[in-house]
């Protein structure tokens, strides 16, 4: 259950003409007043933990179907569906969905499974595939799975007694636990790959281009493949995937997340990151981790009463395409789009590889719905080895600019909002006309033309 009040007002309706009581009926069931028990169905009144004793006990109720939001994500979930480009016509702002979330949340969640279902996209183009679907059951969670996390934690607390050393332990838990040792292979003997489990020989086999941090990782992920392999698979059955490829998927993405809950314990790593004002930096050393792994794990910090900063975090390419994108608990809607704005200084950190590159921002989504962000990017390698031409991404970190003063590398940067550059989901969603970097016009407007001017933008169009 939600630490927020609960309002449901709807759900207890639906129960009370399902059972065909009158409100004065219920009202004599529940030891309530009717006056009471018409305010709560008509959300003017939170449901309280004995009047949910007592729907449980007599009608034979289950509490969870109370939160029909928390199946569809919420307000940011719901908000980050609509902002798909069908819809921008609409200009449905977030005081909306929440009263469509609290006064028909079945109505909700039918709407929400009907464009899951779609693929979240017009015509169904994504209907199966498996990143989007996988992508949709993160979002569900918020990127947040605390059984997962509180496992890690205490075997990460089981490995500090036994060794400081994360690597050391980690290698020593294999061995010990599973009779795995742990191989490092020259690049020439592993050419096509970067970890691999030899079950004949007994070995954990890590290619030597993999950093120190990266070993680290790919060994953690194969603990969290050996012992955490009943609770993972019990997630992703849940999840309810009829395609095999996005069930594997979501498997790989929760053993990843082990991992790097394993090596970045909640307790000791959300203590560091408030002593520290979240310094990227500073937490890269302190924990042994790369910037792609610290960014993932900044994302997940949702625990009830010991909750981060709401980042989100993208990873990108250098035609803007995204690999990877988690909203967490952000609620933006800025990585719905197919493509990136140009604006977005995330592109210009491919030329300055290594650093971080910061940037106050001001997005407008394609219902017209503007949102204040701080954002930090920096250029990662694709699969955290060594040299070579290997892939390059940039890595995004962000939260709402009123947040942003917190941390230390907003230091010194303006986070007003006069100072903000001005962007956008990406050409064919937005709907700003005074955009000189606008390479298409936006979907589903008309051209307008007028042969006697030239604009100082290529395109005109209507509202």
């Amino acid at each position: 259950m939600s630490d927020a009040s609960l309002h449901a007002g709807p759900t207890v309706r639906r129960l009370r003409r399902r059972e065909g009581l009158t409100q004065a009926a219920m009202a004599v069931r529940l030891g309530i007043s009717p006056s009471y028990l018409n305010l709560l169905e008509r959300n003017q009144r939170p449901l309280s933990a004995r009047l949910l004793v007592q729907l449980a006990e007599q009608f034979d109720f289950d509490p969870r179907s109370l939160r029909q939001d928390e199946a569809v994500g919420g307000i940011d979930g719901l908000r980050r569906r609509l902002a798909d480009g069908r819809f921008a016509d609409l200009a449905i702002d977030r005081d909306e969905i929440a009263e469509w979330l609290s006064a028909a949340p079945q109505a909700a969640l039918a709407f929400a499974r009907l464009f899951d279902a779609s693929g979240g996209s017009a015509g169904g183009a994504r209907e199966s595939d498996p990143t989007d679907l996988v992508r949709r059951e993160i979002e569900r969670w918020r990127n947040h799975f605390a059984d997962l996390d509180v496992a890690a934690e205490a075997l990460s607390d089981e490995l500090r007694l036994s060794n400081a050393d994360i690597g050391a332990a980690l290698a020593e838990r294999l061995r010990q636990r599973h009779q795995l040792s742990v191989r490092v292979l020259p690049a020439n003997v592993m050419p096509d790959a970067l970890r691999r489990l030899d079950l004949h020989a007994r070995q954990l086999q890590l290619s030597e281009l993999l950093d120190q941090s990266s070993r680290n990782f790919q060994i953690a992920v194969q603990l969290a493949m050996l012992e955490q392999r009943d609770e993972i698979a019990a997630l992703a059955d849940g999840a309810g995937f009829a395609d095999r490829a996005a069930w594997r998927m979501f498997r790989r993405h929760l053993a990843g997340y082990f991992a790097a809950a394993l090596v970045m314990p909640y307790s000791r790593f959300m203590r560091a990151c408030e002593d520290t004002g979240y310094d990227l930096a500073v937490l890269q050393r302190r924990f042994n981790v790369g910037f792609e792994q610290l960014a993932h794990r900044l994302t997940t910090l949702q625990r009830v009463g010991q909750r981060g900063l709401p980042f989100f975090m993208a990873r990108l390419d250098r035609a803007g395409q995204f690999s990877k994108r988690y909203a967490g608990a952000s609620g933006t809607v800025m990585l719905e789009a197919e493509q990136s704005c140009p604006l977005w200084n995330a592109h210009q950190a491919f030329e300055r590889a290594g650093r971080i590159c910061v940037q106050n921002i001001e997005f407008t989504d394609s219902a017209g719905q503007s949102s204040q962000w701080f954002t930090l990017a920096r250029t990662v390698q694709g699969s955290g080895a060594l040299g070579g031409e290997g892939a390059q991404f940039v890595v995004v970190l962000g939260l709402e600019a009123v947040l942003a003063g917190q941390l230390a590398q907003a230091r010194g940067a303006s986070l007003g909002r006069a100072q903000a550059e001005r962007t956008g989901p990406g050409c064919a969603l937005c709907h700003r006309p005074d955009c000189q970097q606008r390479s298409l016009p936006p979907r589903g407007t008309a051209l307008q033309f007028d042969e006697r001017s030239r604009g100082l933008t290529p395109f005109s169009f209507g509202t």
